[in-house]
Order: C-alpha cells, then sequence, then structure tokens
C-alpha cells in the first residue's frame, strides 16, 4: 500500500490542536515588565478561529480592545513524541505567517488567554504553507505587521528565546503533537496595547502581516 503524504492546502487546512508561545520575544517582553521566562509559556487557541488570507476579522461587540500579533506558525508534519532538538525538523511539514488576535481587555479581566484568543476568526493563517525545504533556518527571517499601511511592528525571528525547535521538542514531551498540528511561536514588539498611546484595532482597519520568504497576510476588520 503506497504511504500516504501529508501535503495540507491552505485553502483548506484547519488544524487539529492550535499551541501558541507567550512572551517568546526579548523586544516583546521589554516593551512590557522586562520579566523573562525560564520556561516556554503555553496556550491554546480553539481551531474555530481560522480564517484564510483575505478573510474578515470580526471585531465582536462585547470587545473593548482589538490587537495584532504577528508570529511564525509551524504546521507539523508528522506524529511527534518527545522528539530530540535535532530530530525536530524531521517532524516538521513546512511554516506559514498567523496573526495572533487577541481581545486584550478579556485578556486582562479574565486572568486566562483562551477566550480571549479564541474568538471565531482571531486566528488568520497563510498566505501559503511554505514547505520546511525552503526554510532552512526558521531562526533568521524577519517579520512585520502593518496596520493601514502603517509599520507596526518589525522585528527577527533571530529574537527568540526559544527557538523553533527547542520549542516543538519542549511542547512534546507531555502533548503528543499530530499531522497537521499548529505552533505558533510568538511576536516582536510592537504591539498595540504596550504602545505609550495604545493603537488598537477597529473596524475599516487592514492588518499586514509579513514574513520572509512566505508572503503577506491580509485581513480587514469588521463590525460584528
Amino acid at each position: 500500500m503506497k504511504k500516504m503524504v501529508f501535503k495540507p492546502d491552505i485553502r483548506t487546512y484547519i488544524p487539529g490542536k492550535i499551541i501558541c508561545v507567550g512572551m517568546n520575544y526579548r523586544s516583546h517582553i521589554k516593551e512590557q515588565d522586562g520579566r523573562f521566562p525560564t520556561k516556554p509559556v503555553l496556550f491554546s487557541k480553539a481551531n474555530n478561529c481560522i480564517i484564510k488570507n483575505a478573510g474578515h476579522i470580526i471585531y465582536p461587540r462585547e470587545v473593548e480592545e482589538l490587537d495584532y500579533e504577528v508570529e511564525l506558525a509551524v504546521v507539523i508534519g508528522k506524529k511527534a513524541k518527545d522528539v530530540p532538538v535535532k530530530k525536530v525538523s524531521d517532524y516538521i511539514y513546512g511554516y506559514t505567517i498567523m496573526n495572533d488576535i487577541t481581545a486584550r481587555d478579556i485578556q486582562k479581566n479574565e486572568n486566562q488567554w483562551y477566550r480571549a484568543k479564541s474568538f471565531d476568526t482571531f486566528g488568520p493563517i497563510g498566505p501559503v504553507i511554505l514547505s520546511k525545504n525552503k526554510i532552512p533556518n526558521p531562526q533568521n527571517l524577519n517579520l512585520k505587521s502593518f496596520v493601514n499601511g502603517e509599520l507596526r511592528q518589525n522585528g527577527n525571528t533571530s529574537e527568540m528565546i526559544f527557538g523553533v525547535y527547542k520549542l516543538i521538542s519542549y511542547i512534546s514531551r507531555s502533548i503528543t503533537l499530530e499531522t497537521g498540528d499548529l505552533i505558533s511561536t510568538g511576536t516582536p514588539a510592537g504591539v498595540g496595547v504596550f504602545m505609550k498611546e495604545k493603537k488598537m484595532l477597529k473596524p475599516s482597519d487592514l492588518v499586514t502581516c509579513e514574513i520572509e520568504n512566505i508572503g503577506k497576510l491580509e485581513n480587514k476588520v469588521i463590525s460584528e
């Protein structure tokens, strides 16, 4: 019997699990309280949040502060458990962009991140899933975000405290990763909530997330 090869199509791809990493860029930590984590800070998003390039981000009526976060996301290519760092690349299918949309007021008021990051449409991904062979070094990629053409974030994946391979190895110790799972690896400085004068998203805004080699992910914000 011919072995099935996992080749996800971004147009129909929905991850089984979405595991995200908070506080993983030095610049993002410095714009907050400056306390660096000693281990990866993990949280999840519900997969109902997934939309694709050009899909609309819905601004919920109950949300007061909506924010953006450009992130490098990893698509797992095969089941992974207790994977050594040196072997992690064998378990990666490829890379895409995630915009980790967040309701900051809910995140703050509820003292946990799940609902604030899991509203419908709060997980734009795309524009493509790029094979890992086209990104031999995930720790040297420029990433940016723009709102209505204004540059908001401008960083590089070399800023990560815990690199892609270390993250996946760490996660796989306790959580079995399945084919198609998505790991989103954190965001650099420049999110709206931590600016001297907050610059939160509003209806009609166009958010563009860009990562070197992968392309541009663009989504418009609309009212619920």
